[in-house]
């Protein structure tokens, strides 16, 4: 079977970007069948056949199993993003039912952001040559006000909803 490798990189914070690579990919006729770091590895379909989608989620497999129910089908993780597939035919494919489901996932990522943030602080600090942390310290914390950012807004909207 023919197969397609593409290298790329995208930060933590356009997840959505991402995401939305992976699809225009899926519409030109190339979905997405594994992932690694910077590692995409797509295959033949019918462009528009599927939808792709891609979730920041500690392993669980009830919730694979769930997701399996309702047709998605597990392409694979990198680290905590987890990677999936449905076919168009089968109606709209969103992982996110909720905004409160939307902002518990954003939650996370920050959470994550936060913590390496901080670790690379500490161990910036604590070490004479400690300045690429420090600077990796200040990338993460870009990243965690980008996804606060777009958090914040949701609560706006959620707000506005109640």
């Amino acid at each position: 079977m023919e197969r397609k490798i593409v290298r790329q990189w995208f930060w933590v914070w356009d997840f959505e970007k991402e995401e939305q690579w992976l699809n225009t990919m899926a519409q030109s006729g190339w979905l997405l069948d594994r992932v690694g770091f910077c590692r995409y590895e797509f295959i033949p379909c019918q462009p528009g056949e599927y939808t792709v989608r891609l979730e920041m989620r500690n392993h669980d497999e009830s919730y694979l199993a769930f997701m399996a129910d309702t047709g998605a089908e597990y392409i694979g993780r990198m680290a905590k993003w987890i990677y999936f597939r449905r076919k168009t035919e089968l109606g709209a494919f969103d992982i996110f039912s909720d905004i409160d489901s939307r902002i518990a996932h954003l939650s996370s990522i920050c959470t994550l952001l936060g913590t390496l943030a901080g670790a690379n602080v500490a161990i910036g600090l604590a070490l004479r040559s400690g300045k690429l942390n420090l600077l990796c310290a200040v990338l993460l914390f870009y990243g965690l006000g980008r996804i606060q950012g777009k958090k914040e807004a949701l609560e706006q909207s959620r707000l506005l909803m109640e």
